[in-house]
C-alpha cells in the first residue's frame, strides 16, 4: 500500500467510480505519494498545519498505470524515495481513506490505526 495526502474538498468532489487527477499530474506528470514510513516528510514540508487533509490509502495493484519509486524533489543526499504515480488514480485502488490532522505544534503524524497498518 502506498498513501496519498489529499485535501478533503478535492477527494469530495471526485464522483464514486471515478478518478482522482491531482494538478501535479498536469503540472510533474504523476502524483506524489509516500509510504507508511516517510509520509510525514512531505506532509510538514508542504502542508505544515493545514487541517483540511486526508491519507488515501492506495493499493498499487489495483492501478492500470506505472508506479515508480524516485527521490525526492529537490534530490538531497541519503534522502528516502517515494512512489510517484504516473496516471489518474481511481477511485477502486483506494481502499481507505483516514482524516489527517496536525498535532498541536503543526506538525504531522501516521495516524495511529495506520501505524499497526491497519487500513
Amino acid at each position: 500500500m502506498i498513501l496519498h495526502i489529499c485535501p478533503a474538498a478535492d477527494w469530495a468532489a471526485v464522483p464514486s467510480g471515478g478518478v482522482y487527477a491531482p494538478a501535479s499530474l498536469t503540472d510533474v506528470g504523476f502524483v506524489h505519494c509516500s509510504d507508511f514510513g516517510t509520509v510525514q516528510f512531505p506532509a510538514d514540508r508542504v502542508f505544515r498545519g493545514r487541517i483540511d487533509l486526508l491519507l488515501l490509502v492506495v493499493d498499487p495493484d489495483r492501478l492500470e498505470v506505472p508506479v515508480r519509486w524516485e527521490p525526492a524533489d529537490p534530490p538531497e543526499l541519503g534522502a528516502p524515495w517515494f512512489p510517484h504515480v504516473y496516471g489518474p488514480i481511481p477511485t477502486a485502488a483506494v481502499v481507505a481513506v483516514h482524516p489527517f490532522p496536525p498535532g498541536p505544534d503543526g506538525s504531522f503524524r501516521l495516524p495511529p490505526e495506520l501505524a499497526t497498518r491497519e487500513v
